[in-house]
């Protein structure tokens, strides 16, 4: 072989081998690494679809969770979900305020390092959320009970482990389990949760401490019944409110005092105010006459919690208060009332005493034209003041203050009951009223929730629609 054919071939032999070394060295690039962010992965896992349904609950949590960084994700499982979603008592996340889903979620998220197991160091690391985790080693405990079950599933934006309990953070845990969680974890009582954090400490630290209690929770919707549709921004007043729906003891559903129509049962709140219980057994637990509990014995470790359809609010004015109030409202009621009222001073006074206990059938203004037409008189001043003292007497039923005396339209019977000057006759499947005089007009109770159960300091007020006439 001559030397041109040699060179030839030895280039030949060459090329081929720079073609090999280029071909292996494409081989070995082929890619060893994460490909994933950690939502996608969080996305493929079958076990992480409840913490994915909650993420995306939040497009800015899923956008920094896809985008660059370094993020250590300690990932719940779906079991965790399902045990944290039984010890609040919920069905689902959709149930739970999202400012505490976000809050809990943040709790999770480590921004400033992707941390494989080998890298943690026992004690605190801070979340974004800016609370701490405290992780202890040997093995691997969060909060010092959690487990990691599967540990360093990289990412391309950090790492992720699997945990089989959700963290509770430093400032939810004092709530868990107390007769504030189920409100907290509930949107459904949003506006309650917002009245106690703009309550006292005192106020929280009651609620939250240790000792046996009951609380009587109202829902948004009970806030609005209430017509209290902004809050005070008075710590004071909140705290008010809320003592008033709280017992200083434990009273299961079973426990709540039975007291037969027509009566009721006295309740002092932890606030030293009093409520007035009505136990209807089957056809329901009342109080104040107005507020329904549809909902009872939520049982949790420092009390129970049954849960009502209206706002309490304590009375802070007396029956007599209560009219003169209303008669320059708009539109005005008891106008006639008050001025009849006026002109008999013994009465205005007894409806005025702290000491009196009284239940008040209030006639409208229309109700006094009509008695006027009745007794062909042009108003008030028609009447003599004894027929106006008689009239009056008979819209008053009186107690002694030994007694609860204050009968709610949840507490009336079919009966004929004694008045100040004789007896009415009281049809309470009708919800009617009527006078002692023979052929007189029968009264109906008002079904106006701001016009009937009307609770005073010293009494109650029913607005009715004709005057009641005595014999």
């Amino acid at each position: 072989m001559d030397m041109k054919r040699k060179s030839v071939l030895s280039f030949a032999l060459a090329l081929v081998a720079i073609l090999a070394t280029i071909t292996a060295c494409n081989d070995d690039k082929t890619p060893t690494g994460p490909t994933q962010n950690i939502v996608a992965i969080a996305q493929g896992n079958p076990n992480l679809t409840t913490l994915v349904a909650a993420l995306t609950k939040f497009p800015d949590l899923v956008a920094t969770l896809s985008g660059s960084g370094t993020f250590t994700v300690f990932a719940p499982s779906n079991q965790a979900f399902t045990n944290l979603l039984t010890a609040i008592g919920q069905t689902s996340l959709d149930n739970v305020p999202d400012d505490v889903v976000k809050s809990i979620l943040r709790y999770h998220v480590v921004s400033t390092a992707a941390l494989r197991s080998t890298q943690l160091t026992a004690g605190n690391v801070n979340t974004v959320a800016n609370e701490n985790i405290a992780v202890t080693l040997n093995p691997i405990k969060l909060n010092g009970s959690v487990n990691v079950t599967v540990a360093d599933v990289a990412a391309t934006n950090g790492v992720i482990h699997i945990v089989d309990a959700v963290l509770v953070s430093p400032s939810v845990l004092p709530i868990v389990g107390t007769i504030y969680a189920p409100a907290f974890f509930n949107k459904d009582f949003s506006t309650l949760v917002a009245a106690i954090k703009g309550a006292s400490q005192s106020t929280r630290d009651l609620l939250l401490n240790s000792t046996k209690k009951t609380l009587f929770a109202p829902t948004n919707a009970a806030f609005t019944a209430a017509g209290i549709t902004t809050l005070p921004t008075s710590a004071t007043a909140i705290d008010a409110i809320l003592a008033y729906h709280v017992l200083s003891s434990e009273v299961r559903a079973t426990g709540l005092p039975n007291v037969a129509a027509p009566g009721n049962s006295e309740i002092t709140t932890v606030g030293g105010a009093k409520f007035y219980l009505s136990n209807r057994g089957s056809t329901g637990v009342f109080i104040n006459g107005r507020t329904q509990v549809t909902q009872t014995d939520i049982v949790v470790n420092n009390g129970v919690v049954h849960v009502i359809n209206r706002t309490l609010t304590p009375p802070s004015q007396t029956v007599a208060q209560i009219a003169t109030a209303l008669s320059t409202a708009s539109p005005a009621q008891f106008t006639q009332l008050v001025a009849a009222l006026t002109r008999i001073p013994s009465l205005l006074n007894a409806a005025s005493a702290a000491s009196s206990n009284l239940t008040v059938f209030a006639p409208t203004d229309a109700a006094f034209q009509q008695l006027y037409t009745d007794l062909g008189v042009t108003g008030l001043s028609g009447i003599n003041d004894a027929t106006l003292t008689a009239v009056l007497q008979h819209h008053i039923i009186s107690a002694p203050t030994t007694a609860t005396g204050r009968v709610f339209s949840r507490d009336l019977v079919t009966a004929n009951v004694a008045t100040l000057n004789g007896n009415i006759s009281i049809n309470a499947a009708n919800g009617t009223v009527t006078g002692s005089l023979a052929g007189s007009r029968t009264a109906t109770i008002s079904t106006d929730a701001n016009l009937v159960n009307v609770l005073g300091t010293n009494g109650v007020i029913h607005t009715i629609n004709q005057v009641l006439r005595p014999q």
